[in-house]
């Protein structure tokens, strides 16, 4: 994979440079200081991934960024930046990751190859599906930010403030409310529960939980989500469609 660098602080790319010369899978083809340097660089270089800093001088990331879904050629992006509060606009640029300085060689390079997912075809679509809803959520992990795929989620349960995002893989927290997420993917998620929604296209079918009580079994995970009783007759009424 081609690489292009953006931080103004030397010693950060630098950083950068070093893990990915140490990995030795990938290609840096040049390292720059601002955003306007950038965008001459990704036009004339055809970077597959910019690794983007977003505190800069003059043009900061997140306009860099927007600049680069421009281009005919777009780069997958992935934010290195010391500040957590920008990653909701990060991943409206269309992101593919968001990290937090000091970045670990290992985060790094598990952020590198998920990117290599999302090929200059992948990431067109993401573009023409910016103006319309959105198919990933930004999750909070230990790592960082990260974007979790809509069609990957299995179940989303209230806590809180707080709705627990569980796909295949983990657990995470993303900063919506229930109804929120309810309303926006009313087609993609049915209520179960006064706490949880669960994906239309993972449901396995109903079964008895070790108290007698009616739960949801779905694909791809071990555990169930309890169903109550008030919403158990809309429940089946749609497992009949299914």
């Amino acid at each position: 994979m081609r690489i292009l660098i953006v931080d103004d602080e030397t010693l950060a790319r630098d950083r950068l440079l070093r893990m990915l010369q140490s990995d030795g899978r990938h290609e840096v083809i040049a390292d720059v200081s601002t955003g306007a340097e950038a965008l001459e660089a990704s036009e004339r270089l055809l970077p597959d991934l910019v690794l983007l800093d977003i505190r800069m001088p003059g043009m900061d990331g997140i306009e860099t960024a927007g600049h680069f879904l421009t281009q005919k050629e777009s780069p997958a992006v992935i934010f290195c930046t010391a500040y957590e509060e920008h990653a909701i606009q990060a991943f409206e640029m269309q992101a593919v990751g968001y990290l937090l300085k000091p970045v670990r060689k290992s985060e790094l390079m598990e952020a590198v190859e998920r990117s290599t997912a999302l090929n200059r075809v992948q990431l067109s679509a993401l573009q023409a599906a910016n103006d319309t809803r959105r198919i990933h959520l930004c999750a909070r992990t230990y790592k960082g930010m990260r974007l979790i795929n809509i069609k990957d989620i299995r179940y989303l349960q209230a806590d809180q403030k707080y709705v627990t995002v569980r796909d295949e893989q983990q657990e995470v927290i993303v900063d919506e409310t229930l109804r929120e997420l309810e309303h926006e993917f009313a087609d993609v998620f049915v209520r179960v529960h006064r706490n949880a929604l669960v994906s239309r296209k993972h449901i396995v079918g109903l079964e008895k939980g070790v108290n007698g009580q009616i739960v949801m079994r779905l694909d791809g995970v071990a555990e169930t989500v309890d169903i109550s009783r008030r919403h158990l007759p809309a429940v089946r009424k749609i497992l009949k469609n299914i």
